[in-house]
């Protein structure tokens, strides 16, 4: 199979779709002509015209306002926020209608709209675009939250989120842009609640998402060098999620490390952990569950301070020795 890169792949499933489906759209800034922020709308303006491929002002509220009232006219746009940082100045369109009309209209009304935004810290972008915010919209009943790690990942749950009848915030941390997988070059869906294991093992579970689940992977070659073998399960989609995967893995493993870069206090790592001590899998468990996370802090300018603010390969190392030798 072919091998193309994460940002590759997003591309071809918004074409894909935009191909199959004249209610695609895409709008967002400096998505058309200078191609998105990371590249990854470049060309389809010149393929799907300005109706279908929108640049918009630099206002987020109105790239989230517009998206969800296309979608409530039958429309399936696609919009980007360049940061999700700046998901902040959309967040009363995306909390407070998106995620609330189709309860509040008894479902009369369908509100099918993806809206996607690059995350993550590790290009020197400072505080204010270098946030992970996911579990801020985890939190809000009404929208899916998606997270793909692999290139594989990215296109089918991409395309999996834009036929969806439901708001999805589908995230993409920016240091995946150019890693590469193998992609079918057909279209295909991933189901929005289908938790995956990258790895088996036997010594310790590493739940991870987004760009953490790489660094496990690269993690887990080192751990093997010394006889620990890690498994580790990527949730992919955060909301709703799918359980039974992780709980199994925790069951026959016994220890658990839940790894991802957001601030530890309320980010995601807490769910996971809620999940895995309210399971049957919490009395197979013969260590604490540890949540290795960001620190809470600002991400620093300064890369050296960036790289320690958020876990890297040899903290996730670190950590599964001691969870795997008994040391915690």
């Amino acid at each position: 199979m072919r091998e193309i890169t994460y940002a590759a792949a997003i591309r071809e499933a918004l074409r894909q779709e935009m191909q199959r489906d004249e209610r695609v759209f895409l709008i967002g800034e400096d998505i058309g002509v200078y191609g998105g922020g990371f590249g990854v709308t470049f060309g389809l303006l010149e393929e799907f015209g300005e109706e279908r491929v929108i640049d918009t002002p630099i206002s987020e509220l109105t790239i989230a306002g517009s998206l969800v009232g296309a979608a409530m006219t039958g429309m399936r746009p696609v919009g980007e926020i360049m940061f999700m940082d700046f998901i902040t100045l959309a967040s009363e369109q995306i909390v407070n209608q998106a995620a609330k009309i189709r309860y509040m209209f008894g479902g009369k009304v369908k509100i099918p709209f993806v809206l996607r935004t690059p995350a993550g810290s590790g290009t020197g972008a400072a505080a204010q675009h270098s946030q992970s915010l996911e579990n801020w919209f985890v939190h809000i009943p009404g929208i899916k939250v998606v997270m793909p790690s692999t290139p594989y990942d990215a296109k089918g749950l991409l395309i999996a989120s834009i036929r969806d009848d439901n708001p999805v915030l589908f995230i993409e941390h920016k240091l995946l842009y150019k890693v590469k997988g193998s992609v079918p070059e057909e279209p295909y869906t991933i189901p929005l609640s289908k938790s995956e294991v990258k790895r088996e093992g036997r010594d310790l579970t590493i739940v991870a998402t987004s760009l953490m689940v790489q660094k496990a992977l690269q993690a887990s070659e080192q751990l093997a060098s010394e006889g620990i073998e890690a498994e580790i399960v990527d949730p992919r989609t955060l909301k709703p999620l799918d359980e039974g995967p992780i709980i199994q893995s925790v069951k026959k493993t016994g220890k658990v490390l839940i790894v991802h870069e957001a601030c530890k206090t309320g980010g995601y790592g807490g769910e996971i952990a809620a999940v895995i001590a309210e399971s049957e899998a919490f009395d197979h468990l013969d260590a604490p569950i540890i949540r290795l996370a960001g620190k809470d802090i600002p991400i620093p300018y300064n890369r050296t301070l960036e790289y320690h603010a958020v876990p890297q390969v040899e903290d996730i190392v670190e950590k599964a020795k001691d969870l795997a030798k008994g040391r915690i």
